[in-house]
C-alpha cells in the first residue's frame, strides 16, 4: 500500500510520519518538496507516486492573515485540494482531508454535528469548507476530518505560546468567551493511522464510512481555561492568567464564540475512542519534557 502525505512540516504531518510507520510505503513530502500553491508540480508529484492513499496534512492555517491574503489561501485551502481529490479519483486512491471549526459560525449551543449548517465567519473559515466541497465534488473516495484547537510540541501553537510567555510575564491575559476542545495533534495523526490501517485490510471501508467527520478530543474549555491547565500541569504557579473578553482581543479575522464538535459519528462508526482533552495535554507535555511530576 503507497502512502503519500503532505504536509511534513505540520504539527499533524510530523506526528503521521511515525504514526503510520509499518503500514505501507509512505512518503512524506513538504513545502520544500511540491509548493502547494504551484497546482502543476503538485498534479506531477501524485502522478509520479500514484498513492493507494493520500492523505493532505497541509493547508493555509494563518486565520488572520488570511483576511489580507485570500488569494493565496484559497490556492492552499481549495484549489490544491481539489487537485488531490481529482487525482485520487482517477486513482481509485483514497483521500484523507483535514478541515477546521471555522466553517461554523460559533452561535450553538451545542456541540456541532456534521449536518449542522455552515456559516464561515472569515477567509480562513470560507476556504477551508470550500475545500472540503472541492473534495466531496471529486467523486473520490474520502474521508474529511474537521477538528479544532489544534496543538502540539512543534511550530506555532497555542501551547507553545504560552509556555514561552509564562517565561517572560506573571500575568498572561487570556480570552474566557470562546468555547472549544483543545486537541493534540498526536491524537488527529494515531487515528488517521487506525483509519489507514482499517482501509488496508482486507476488507477495506465500505462506501458507506466515506464521508465526513469530526474529530477531536472530548470535553470544553475557554482558552483561559486552557492557559490554567497548562500552567497547573507544568507546575508553573508564579504566573496569573487573567480572563478577559473577545472584545478586549480584537483580531482581523472573527474566531467562533462556540466551536465543540461532537465525535459520536466518528467513535461509532470506526471504533476508535478519542481521549479527553486534559488527558491528551499531559501526553504531550510529557513528550515535551514539560509535565511537572
Amino acid at each position: 500500500m503507497r502512502i503519500l502525505v503532505f504536509g511534513k512540516s505540520g504539527q499533524v504531518g510530523q506526528g503521521l510520519a511515525n504514526d503510520l510507520a509499518g503500514l505501507g510505503e509512505i512518503k512524506v513530502l513538504g513545502r520544500t518538496d511540491v509548493d502547494l500553491t504551484n497546482l502543476s508540480a503538485l498534479k506531477s508529484a501524485i502522478d509520479k507516486h500514484r498513492p493507494d492513499i493520500l492523505i493532505n496534512a497541509a493547508a493555509y492555517t494563518a486565520v488572520d492573515r488570511a483576511e489580507s491574503e485570500p488569494d493565496t489561501a484559497r490556492i492552499v485551502n481549495v484549489d490544491a485540494p481539489r487537485v488531490m481529490a481529482d487525482a485520487c479519483h482517477d486513482l481509485d486512491a483514497l483521500m484523507i482531508h483535514y478541515s477546521t471549526d471555522y466553517v461554523f459560525d460559533g452561535q450553538a449551543d451545542h456541540p456541532y454535528v456534521e449536518t449542522d449548517a455552515v456559516a464561515p465567519q472569515g477567509v480562513y473559515g470560507r476556504t477551508k469548507l470550500d475545500g472540503e466541497r472541492a473534495v466531496q465534488d471529486s467523486g473520490a473516495k474520502h474521508l474529511i476530518l474537521r477538528t479544532s484547537w489544534v496543538y502540539s510540541n512543534h511550530g506555532r501553537n497555542f501551547l507553545k505560546t504560552m509556555l514561552r510567555l509564562a517565561q517572560e510575564r506573571k500575568e498572561l491575559r487570556v480570552v474566557d468567551d470562546q468555547i472549544g476542545t483543545p486537541t493534540f495533534a498526536g491524537v488527529l495523526s494515531r487515528a488517521t493511522a487506525a483509519l489507514v490501517e482499517l482501509a488496508g485490510q482486507a476488507d477495506g471501508l465500505s462506501a458507506a464510512q466515506f464521508g465526513l467527520y469530526h474529530v477531536t478530543c472530548t470535553g470544553r474549555t475557554s482558552w483561559c481555561g486552557f492557559a490554567q491547565a497548562i500552567l497547573e500541569d507544568t507546575g508553573i504557579n508564579d504566573v496569573e492568567v487573567t480572563p478577559i473578553s473577545t472584545a478586549e482581543y480584537p483580531t482581523p479575522a472573527r474566531r467562533p464564540a462556540y466551536s465543540v464538535l461532537d465525535t459520536t459519528k466518528f467513535t461509532r462508526t470506526f471504533n476508535i475512542a478519542l481521549p479527553a482533552w486534559r488527558d491528551a495535554l499531559r501526553e504531550c507535555l510529557r513528550e515535551g519534557g514539560h509535565l511537572s511530576q
